[in-house]
């Protein structure tokens, strides 16, 4: 007959929580009351079981343990030693059940219910893995009938209910204290991969003491974008919880209109705090973009562009691309300046890859310049980019020098925080 793969049989945390622990002549020695893991050992593997025997707790460690099922924990080593609090561990029960964590592949913030382990027999002796932790019915269903009906009986009955859980790699645990992120090996490699705004949702989902753990150690641009997409309510309440120095790290990483919305949401003496803490040249750009009037096109604008003299080449506009590569994700349009450093035009980014390098740039610029002055109302700015189907709008001070530039995911954010 050929041997199968059959899968590890499995065992739910409400199952484990209660079971009777055996010595190595089958007497009872307590309960299971709780089970941890050390992640810096190992990630998924069940390092101690807890163990209520009258007055006081044990600690039994994963490799005393000769057999588990659903009769019991069954030893092979009875020197156990008193249960001493560990903050390197994570208790199942204490720190894990009805918890709030990160789904990182569902982009959402779960309450956790169960957990799933699987058995593995590996030299001769049982240990628990961690497999997934369960969010749905299934789970509340055998958390409402634990030590009610026997855990076989429970198993049959779950039988309809569809499962709802999340793979332990998907997971990530929201601990407030840094010291305690540390010693339990959290990190966040996995929200930082995602979109800022599935990561901003996330956030926003989260309360004040847990927005500021997941900025606070993530990376500082993943930081900066995700802060970016966040309401105005939950981005004053980030910067005035984090500290003045990493407050301005985050800042100086956002575009400076971005920036300056931010810190335009905080107290006078809060958001001058973090500024101070800037660099000279971030500091000075989102300083004046903030005494801009509110609802304003130069309140609305971006410092960030690209402009050219009028008699400059395609090979210039080529050579100028890329020196501000960093700038190229949302670039589309090249300005141009006259002489006296007023704007004269605009060269859609499109056109340059199809011209000639020696054609002048003020050949491929499109007819009827439209630009708006600093003082321009934010609604007029609105009308504008609906009327003329705008991606991008200068914007130019009295004397019709460029001051900065107005995008469509400008006109998209002022609308959508109305």
């Amino acid at each position: 007959m050929a041997a199968t793969n059959a899968a590890p049989p499995l065992l739910f945390c409400t199952e484990l929580m209660g079971l009777n622990v055996y010595d190595t002549r089958g007497r009872k020695i307590g309960r299971v009351k709780d089970a941890a893991l050390v992640p810096l050992i190992d990630p998924i593997r069940i390092d101690r079981y807890l163990v209520g025997g009258g007055w006081a707790w044990l600690a039994v460690r994963y490799d005393q343990v000769q057999k588990i099922s659903l009769k019991g924990i069954y030893l092979k080593d009875e020197q156990l030693t008193p249960y001493h609090a560990d903050e390197y561990m994570l208790r199942m029960v204490r720190d894990l059940l009805d918890q709030q964590i990160i789904d990182a592949h569902g982009r959402k913030v779960v309450r956790v219910t169960d957990v799933t382990f699987e058995i593995q027999h590996r030299e001769g002796s049982d240990l628990l893995e961690i497999l997934e932790v369960d969010v749905g019915l299934r789970a509340i269903f055998r958390r409402l009938t634990q030590g009610l009906l026997p855990p076989r009986a429970v198993r049959r009955l779950q039988g309809p209910i569809p499962p709802n859980s999340i793979r332990w790699e998907f997971c990530n645990i929201v601990e407030p204290d840094p010291q305690r992120r540390l010693r339990l090996n959290i990190r966040n490699e996995s929200l930082e991969a995602m979109h800022p705004a599935d990561l901003a949702d996330i956030v926003e989902h989260l309360g004040p003491e847990e927005r500021e753990a997941i900025i606070e150690t993530m990376d500082t641009e993943a930081a900066a974008e995700a802060l970016s997409e966040m309401e105005p309510d939950v981005q004053a309440s980030i910067l005035e919880s984090l500290d003045s120095e990493r407050a301005a790290e985050i800042i100086e990483e956002m575009s400076p209109d971005e920036a300056a919305n931010a810190l335009s949401e905080l107290e006078d003496e809060r958001s001058q705090e973090i500024l101070e803490e800037m660099e000279p040249e971030s500091k000075s750009e989102v300083s004046e973009l903030i005494d801009y009037k509110e609802n304003t096109a130069g309140a609305m604008m971006n410092t960030e562009f690209v402009a050219l003299k009028e008699t400059a080449t395609v090979h210039e506009a080529m050579e100028a691309l890329r020196a501000n590569e960093e700038l190229l994700e949302a670039l589309n349009t090249i300005f141009l300046v006259d002489s006296h450093e007023r704007f004269a035009g605009a060269v859609a980014l499109a056109k340059l890859f199809i011209a000639p390098a020696t054609a002048p740039l003020k050949e491929l610029a499109g007819e009827g310049f439209i630009k708006v002055p600093v003082e321009e109302t934010e609604d007029r700015v609105t009308e504008m980019f609906d009327k003329y189907n705008l991606l991008t709008l200068p914007v130019v001070d009295d004397d019709g020098r460029i001051e900065g530039v107005i995008t469509a995911d400008d006109v998209i954010a002022a609308l959508r925080h109305k």
